[in-house]
């Protein structure tokens, strides 16, 4: 495909935290790397990555977690926006104000588009994994799959078919970022997927590092729960060779 039309690059997922430097010491322990933010906000502020994914940690009460894109020029986007049917919640744009804009997907999960990167580029590769894996998609709570599939679709997203394993889920990737619907009963808030041939010599290396788990979601075969400080859940898949 040739990229997100509307939503342009993803960012982060950014999250609220009472205590970002507690966060940032969390994350370092599963091997995630701290880049180095910029100016752009004036509250406590810090971001992890693995190569593949972002973590914002924002000291201020914002809706979270935020899927966060960040698109040049995001003021003159926004009558494209509302063209595609997308409802906008936050419009702060001008031309002396950090331009931001943000909406809600059918199952109330939080997106936000930037006008600028808030965080400088970290000299680590998409090949170096945290102890907890690859990074494969960010899972969303959701009732109806057909009123997300479609919105998320009109914003570049391809949907494949439902499957059964480990456990019932629709995955929509993209250029930048790869989702994944499952059902709220199943875990009622959003996951970031980890996944690895050698899971569970790392969910041991982990335990040995004094990372606390949690009970995985029922049903869910070779898994194992994390919940982070800022209550950013982490499931981890033992995968095939």
């Amino acid at each position: 495909m040739s990229g997100l039309p509307l939503l342009g690059t993803f960012h982060e997922f950014s999250v609220a935290s009472g205590d970002v430097r507690g966060g940032v010491d969390f994350y370092e322990r599963l091997g995630f790397t701290q880049a180095t933010t910029t100016d752009a906000y004036s509250h406590p502020y810090g971001v992890l990555t693995d190569g593949r994914l972002f973590i914002g940690l924002h000291e201020r009460p914002v809706p979270s977690p935020v899927l966060t894109f960040v698109r040049s020029g995001v003021a003159q986007c926004v009558p494209a926006f509302v063209d595609a049917g997308v409802e906008l919640t936050v419009c702060h744009t001008g031309e002396d104000v950090f331009n931001e804009i943000g909406f809600t997907d059918p199952s109330g999960q939080a997106v936000a588009v930037l006008e600028a990167r808030t965080y400088s580029p970290v000299e680590r590769g998409a090949n170096e994994p945290s102890l907890c894996g690859d990074f494969a998609e960010v899972s969303l709570p959701v009732a109806d799959f057909s009123a997300a599939q479609a919105f998320w679709e009109s914003l570049g997203f391809v949907a494949a078919d439902e499957e059964e394993q480990p456990y019932p889920h629709m995955s929509l990737t993209s250029d930048q970022l790869d989702v994944a619907f499952h059902h709220p009963r199943l875990c009622p808030r959003p996951m970031l997927v980890f996944s690895s041939a050698d899971m569970p010599a790392r969910i041991a290396r982990l335990r040995q590092l004094g990372v606390p788990f949690a009970p995985p979601p029922r049903g869910v075969a070779a898994a194992a729960l994390i919940e982070a400080p800022d209550d950013t859940t982490l499931l981890l898949l033992a995968t095939a060779d």
